[in-house]
């Protein structure tokens, strides 16, 4: 696969990091101070389409390309944020893309794009820790 250059996607670029500067760093360490969720920076890229990215556009979403959605979560690293607050938002609903029925889709991903309705868990299970992956290890 090759590689995303910094000059490729500069409109994507510049915008998310236009909306990443109105979320200063200090947002971000008192969220992390009260151990929270950063609810009003997700909500502010949902409304501007950012967590539609890979949403086709007949659901609502931008259609926009697994790369452009990477160099959005590039961008919110760069500007300080923490794209994990969010990842789950733009790619677990990829399962209904991919493997929903029609009707799942008419139903599910037009309240995704518009955040009416949030998709941010995934099931995870390891080898040696079951569910717990604060305890996982690197395998020997």
């Amino acid at each position: 696969m090759k590689a995303i250059s910094d000059d490729q996607f500069p409109d994507i670029r510049d915008a998310v990091r236009d909306l990443c500067a109105q979320f200063p760093d200090e947002y971000f360490r008192k969220v992390d101070e009260v151990r929270g969720y950063p609810k009003e920076f997700v909500d502010a890229l949902t409304k501007a389409g950012w967590m539609a990215a890979l949403i086709p556009e007949e659901y609502g979403g931008a259609g926009l390309s697994m790369a452009e959605a990477s160099v959005i979560m590039e961008e919110i690293n760069r500007s300080g944020g923490n794209s994990g607050a969010c990842h789950g938002q733009m790619y677990v609903m990829n399962a209904i893309v991919r493997s929903g029925s029609e009707a799942q889709k008419q139903k599910y991903l037009p309240k995704i794009a518009s955040g009416e309705m949030r998709i941010q868990s995934m099931g995870v299970t390891e080898p040696t820790t079951g569910s717990d992956t604060t305890s996982s290890r690197p395998a020997p």
